[in-house]
């Protein structure tokens, strides 16, 4: 099924560490959602230039408060002197620049703070690009996320809630907070009700096959509810690696710190695996090499 993208909007499909960004153009202002990961911050920017072609960033939103969703928010507010509204939910945590609420700290990661303008809850109306999307609960992988859809052009904006092959990590789980994966259940069944023909995900490509997208997050759900170990596996390997792709190059000695470093692999592995350290770093750094997340070259270990 083929689907053309409304005249009013563009999208920035980026590779890890950035999510989308999508641009919505209206006259001489424009609307963007999501500004990715802030060591991409001259890469989104020089993107947006090229989008804007002459017209005015006059609005930010995001789907949710992570890094990679909002990373970029502080260059585009210093560059475009735009509005940003966040979602309703992550206020207390920006306002506070918590940086164990935002997952910075947790994940190793990082994010210049910023102001926000506004706050959007589930439920609200706000016009992009010309066209009515309403903002839509979209707790699992950040309980406080919004996804945005557009009944007259059957589209969803859907950050890390829905991707082609899945979705991303369940982080209240991985805390041992209760509610990550009935929420992350909850938002797939409502998307499943919603007529969609068009998805942009916050990170892949966007896709129309929306009904076989859906089955397989759901199988995946299932998969992650039934099988705690293979779950809390798969989120270390997904957080070194993405850590990993930051600093591009680390030198091998320097692994096992690298990995102790990010304080929520040590919190699953207490939680779940109950490896002891060395295992678990030996584990981490096998893994990682025979899925091509990381390569050696002597000494040194590059990220792909």
């Amino acid at each position: 099924m083929s689907y053309a993208l409304p005249a009013s909007m563009r999208v920035f499909e980026r590779g890890w560490l950035s999510a989308n960004n999508i641009l919505f153009l209206e006259g001489e202002g424009a609307t963007l959602v999501d500004s990715g990961y802030h060591s991409h911050a001259a890469q989104t920017l020089a993107l947006l230039r090229q989008g804007l072609d002459g017209r005015q960033l006059r609005r930010l939103f995001i789907t949710h408060a992570h890094s990679d969703h909002m990373g970029g928010n502080a260059a585009l507010q210093a560059e475009h002197g735009c509005s940003i509204t966040i979602p309703a939910g992550a206020a207390t945590a920006v306002v506070g620049w918590d940086a164990d609420a935002l997952m910075l700290s947790p994940l190793g990661q990082s994010a210049p703070a910023f102001s926000y303008d506004s706050l959007i809850a589930a439920g609200a109306e706000v016009e992009m690009g010309g066209l009515t999307w309403r903002a839509l609960a979209a707790p699992g992988h950040d309980m406080d996320a919004l996804a945005y859809y557009c009944p007259e052009k059957r589209l969803l904006i859907s950050g890390d809630a829905l991707w082609e092959n899945g979705f991303g990590l369940i982080f209240p789980e991985l805390q041992g907070q209760d509610g990550g994966l009935a929420g992350a259940r909850a938002t797939l069944e409502h998307f499943g009700r919603l007529a969609i023909d068009y998805v942009i995900p916050g990170h892949g490509a966007p896709f129309t096959d929306v009904g076989p997208a859906l089955e397989r997050a759901g199988r995946r759900l299932d998969d992650l509810s039934q099988n705690a170990e293979k779950f809390a596996w798969h989120a270390c390997k997904v957080l070194v690696a993405f850590v990993l792709q930051e600093r591009q190059r680390l030198p091998s000695r320097e692994f096992a710190d690298f990995v102790r470093a990010i304080p929520m692999v040590g919190r699953i592995n207490r939680r779940f695996l109950d490896l002891e350290e060395n295992d678990l770093i030996r584990r981490l750094f096998d893994d990682l090499q025979r899925s091509g997340a990381l390569r050696r070259e002597g000494e040194v270990l590059l990220a792909r």
